[in-house]
């Protein structure tokens, strides 16, 4: 248990960045999830419009130091290897 101030007040500061942080990650999941289940069904346009929210929210969290740059590279390498192999074949 925190017995400063200033350790206190940094413990409220943790809670807080800690929610914001989970809200952004499962906004990523989500949106990959989405696009997943559109590649599944097959219907290209509809993955093609969520692999460019997934995208977005990608680059979103990266900004907002949710992400490492490289994670977020990764991921984004990898959803557009999957939308890449499902148009050609």
């Amino acid at each position: 248990m925190a017995h400063t101030k200033s350790a206190k007040k940094r413990i409220k500061i943790i809670e807080k960045r800690t929610l914001r942080n989970k809200a952004i990650k499962s906004r990523v999941k989500n949106a990959i999830k989405k696009f997943e289940k559109a590649l599944a069904g097959g219907a290209l346009e509809e993955a093609k419009e969520n692999l460019r929210q997934a995208l977005r929210i990608i680059d979103k969290a990266v900004t907002k130091g949710v992400l490492h740059r490289n994670t977020a590279a990764r991921k984004k390498s990898r959803l557009q290897q999957r939308f890449n192999r499902a148009v050609a074949g």
